[in-house]
Order: C-alpha cells, then sequence, then structure tokens
C-alpha cells in the first residue's frame, strides 16, 4: 500500500483582476439555527485575503520577518444581504481598488456556489482599507515590489 497524497490548501485563483477563493460553512461558523454567524464572515474574508497574497508573492510571515511590515484592517463596512448556511460552498471574491502610500482599498464579495456555478449576486459585501504598518503598528509604505503586484492585478479588470 502506498502512502497518501499529501494535499495542500488551495490559495484560489485570478479571474480578470478578481481573486476568487473557495470556502465551506462548516458546523462550527453556524449558530443554533445553522446559519453562519455574522462575524465568521470576517473570518473567510481573511483567508480569502491571505491566499490573495501568497498568489502574488506577499506571504505575511515573510513579509513580517524579512521587511518588518504586515497588513491590518483600518476600516471594514459589512453589508449582509442573505444568509450563508451550514455546507454551503461560498466564493470570496477580492477587488483591488487602489494601493499607495500605506493604504490598500479593497472590496471582497461572498457568492453561493450551486452545481459549480457561482451566483452573480453577492449575500455579504466588505468595503475595506488595510494599513501596511511596521513592527510599531505604525503606518509604512507599501513596499515596492507588494505595490507593483497589486498594481499590475488591479490593471487585469
Amino acid at each position: 500500500m502506498t502512502a497518501p497524497e499529501v494535499l495542500s490548501p488551495g490559495s484560489g485563483q485570478w479571474r480578470e483582476g478578481t481573486h476568487a477563493f473557495r470556502v465551506r460553512v462548516y458546523y462550527e461558523d453556524t449558530d443554533a439555527g445553522g446559519i453562519v454567524y455574522h462575524a465568521n464572515y470576517l473570518n473567510f474574508a481573511e483567508r480569502a485575503r491571505t491566499e490573495m497574497l501568497r498568489l502574488i508573492g506577499a506571504e505575511q510571515d515573510e513579509m513580517r520577518r524579512e521587511g518588518g511590515v504586515g497588513f491590518t484592517v483600518r476600516r471594514c463596512e459589512i453589508d449582509f444581504k442573505a444568509p450563508a448556511r451550514l455546507d454551503d460552498l461560498l466564493e470570496v471574491r477580492t477587488v483591488l481598488r487602489e494601493a499607495r502610500g500605506a493604504r490598500v482599498l479593497a472590496v471582497q464579495s461572498l457568492h453561493h456556489v450551486i452545481d459549480g456555478a457561482v451566483e452573480p449576486e453577492w449575500i455579504v459585501q466588505l468595503d475595506l482599507t488595510l494599513a501596511c504598518v511596521n513592527e510599531n503598528g505604525r503606518p509604512t509604505r507599501l513596499p515596492e515590489q507588494i505595490r507593483a503586484a497589486f498594481v499590475a492585478v488591479s490593471q487585469t479588470q
């Protein structure tokens, strides 16, 4: 008998300037009624942003270790339109709107995936301002390679 193949989690993919990342709703994500607890949408969005950064070559641990910088959410506005439920498959779509100075503006929307197709209408949408900060938590300019990567993917929209 051979050892099973080791699988690593997927990082999603870029589609025309939009990062797409899929997540399944587990029991731990829901309330007693089987509906996603509102704060867990923030967790889904954070996972998607982390994997988006990984795909452009900006792994957060490496940024912190080698460059002394990281990202923090400075502002988040969230709009809830419809619930997600236990066992739903969701797609988190991330669009970078602007990256300059120490600031990144992004929009993330969550969509149901039904029979392999992504529903066009979002169920939750987040408007975010991310800040690039140094080890002391003070705003600092985006490293040039990260800013250039953000600009490159946002121009493919």
